[in-house]
């Protein structure tokens, strides 16, 4: 290197990196990566201009080089050592060349080349890897090191690199906290040097991709509470460093509500969904950011599917806190519990109480005017379960509102299953407020409304392609027309003496409920129409309620014909004989119906004595 100035040194590298930054479209069709070979070539040549490796680092055995191996980057260092002299310098400059051919390297797709320079640059910076000059430098190896493992499906190992990181992180702010060197200010000028506060910036990036990249490997390890807190406190961080790209952080933010609302804590899955609105209303009001190379309003196809899907994530909070509303309210029967309502009501001012404080100031987004236009969002929307239907009502408006929205971008044409699970999104939500409605023709014409919305999809859809989503639909509807049936029966119970038209309709909805429970049934045959002896388990459950409500329903088809009658409670037991044997050669599955089972074992007891009844009459008339 005495033979070359350093100045051409730096510019090299300067180049190199100018080049590293070319996006692969730019470069040729037949060369995607032109622009990465001519940057690898100059980081080779400023590497050859460097002159060899310190001996003690480069002899250095590599069977101490994997992750948790002692005293290698893994391990903490028990003290600061600054890189000084020529030796420690060049050190620290080799392996600021070593990270970038890594990560050249994994551009490329050369993971193994990408690996063994990064594992270069690591013991390179071993006893130096807690100064200023090199903390930063060190957990960028190791967090690329812990992204490449990660691609490989070695969780485990990604897993100790990205810790690893994060505990250095933490000892370095401890024992040292100035803000530390970017690596690329080696091959600079005194004069061009970072300032502390853009060095400070850089350095927390650095720490965000960090506790973002843990926050992924913990949700793959299923380790979910733990990647929840990493990719809130991720989140936080991106916002108070001003270091996001709407779009991304309000995905990731709307992503997150949907662990707090299986938690139940819709508090925090409020905020999340809140903060996703608002910082996804500042697409295309900022200026990208050097992650995130196009600006967002270059790409209204990826702004119109993540506010479609945003939209999704608000339908599931307001149809699970209307569902879990439901459950803690209901009796036995599925109808509303008067009690348990009035001891939620109780409850209600205890809840305000005590969690308002506590569980707000714990997932906070922001501060100042983002802080104050979250919280405008979430006083528009409760956190806390529905107890009467005008409370249920808001949130089922809501919830339709984001229904419509997600169904502009998620449409039938091209988005068949999306387009389908919004739609049963929707008819679940026709279905819960119709729990808190205590008008039984309302309550029908809900129910309808749900199958007006989702018998056309039956159509639409080819059986042979969509069999579970078929099914699924074929089941709801059947259940639709199940509720309205009883419904129907109960309004007409009330009256003294039904007239022909509302018999006619009740016998009409059994039929169709009975249609559909049917076709259910009937999806299950294999090709030569044989229904299976044993039932799979992921449809045990429904085929057996299809079969438990096929019985009851051909015992509530009114007739004057005693003939026709005596037919139908044949079917009906036969039905029911059919849930009880098959029970008894499985007896797994007596635990998935359990109350229905005993139904079908009395109906099996009591049917025979009443058709036995029935015959008698018939031949003495």
């Amino acid at each position: 290197m005495a033979n070359v100035p350093w100045a051409e040194v730096c510019e090299k590298f300067q180049a190199a990196l100018a080049l590293s930054r070319v996006e692969l479209h730019k470069n040729p069709e037949k060369e995607p990566y032109k622009s990465k070979y001519g940057a690898r070539a100059l980081l080779e040549e400023v590497k050859a201009l460097l002159g060899p490796a310190p001996e003690d680092e480069d002899e250095r055995p590599e069977a101490d080089d994997g992750p948790g191996a002692d005293g290698h980057a893994l391990g903490l260092p028990a003290e600061v050592v600054e890189p000084e002299g020529p030796v420690g310098q060049r050190a620290v400059r080799l392996a600021v060349i070593e990270f970038y051919l890594g990560v050249n390297h994994i551009d490329t797709e050369e993971l193994s080349a990408g690996e063994e320079h990064l594992v270069k640059c690591l013991r390179l910076l071993r006893r130096y890897r807690l100064s200023p000059d090199c903390i930063s430098l060190c957990i960028q190896a190791q967090n690329n090191l812990g992204i490449l493992w990660s691609e490989r499906e070695e969780i485990e190992t990604a897993q100790a690199y990205l810790e690893s990181s994060e505990a250095l992180y933490n000892q370095y702010m401890k024992e040292v906290g100035s803000p530390p060197l970017e690596p690329t200010e080696c091959f600079l000028p005194e004069e061009e040097k970072l300032t502390e506060q853009e060095r400070s910036k850089r350095f927390e990036k650095v720490y965000t991709h960090n506790l973002y990249y843990l926050a992924q490997v913990y949700q793959h390890l299923e380790m979910f509470e733990k990647a929840a807190h990493y990719c809130h406190s991720t989140l936080k961080r991106q916002l108070e460093h001003n270091a996001y790209h709407p779009i991304e952080w309000a995905i990731n933010a709307a992503t997150l509500s949907q662990f707090y609302i299986n938690k139940l804590c819709f508090m925090e899955a409020r905020h999340c969904l809140s903060a996703a609105n608002v910082i996804f209303g500042q697409t295309g009001k900022i200026s990208a950011t050097e992650d995130t190379p196009e600006a967002e309003g270059e790409v209204p196809e990826l702004y119109h599917q993540r506010k479609g899907e945003i939209a999704r994530c608000w339908i599931k909070y307001c149809l699970t806190l209307m569902q879990n509303a439901q459950l803690s309210m209901q009796d036995n029967i599925g109808e509303l519990d008067l009690d348990k309502q009035s001891e939620l009501r109780a409850l209600r001012k205890k809840e305000l109480d005590e969690e308002e404080s506590i569980r707000k100031k714990a997932v906070q987004f922001g501060t100042g005017e983002l802080c104050d236009a979250i919280s405008a969002v979430e006083e528009k929307v409760s956190y806390l379960r529905p107890l009467d239907f005008e409370e249920a009502r808001e949130l089922f408006l809501l919830g339709q509102h984001y229904v419509f929205e997600a169904k502009e971008f998620f449409q039938i044409d091209g988005y068949v299953t999306d387009h389908i699970e919004v739609v049963q999104d929707h008819s679940s939500l026709f279905k819960v407020l119709a729990f808190f409605e205590t008008d039984m023709e309302r309550r029908c014409k809900m129910h309808k409304r749900r199958i007006a919305m989702l018998e056309p999809l039956t159509v639409d859809l080819n059986p042979q392609y969509y069999l579970l989503v078929n099914r699924q639909i074929q089941f709801e509807i059947a259940h639709a027309y199940y509720d309205m049936m009883d419904l129907k029966v109960a309004i007409a119970d009330r009256l003294r003496d039904p007239d022909s038209h509302i018999v006619k309709k009740i016998n009409n909805l059994n039929k169709s409920a009975l249609k559909y429970y049917q076709l259910f049934l009937d999806s299950l045959r294999d090709p030569n129409k044989v229904f299976p002896e044993h039932i799979g388990e992921d449809v045990l459950r429904p085929a057996m309620l299809a079969k438990f409500r096929v019985a009851r329903l051909y015992g509530k088809i009114i007739t004057a014909d005693p003939k026709k009658e005596l037919e139908n409670l044949a079917t009906s037991l036969e039905h029911y004989k059919f849930i009880v044997d098959y029970c008894e050669k499985h007896p797994e599955a007596a635990q998935e119906i359990e109350a229905e089972l005993e139904l079908s074992k009395e109906m099996v007891s009591l049917l025979p004595t009443k058709m036995e009844r029935f015959r008698t009459k018939m031949a003495l008339t």
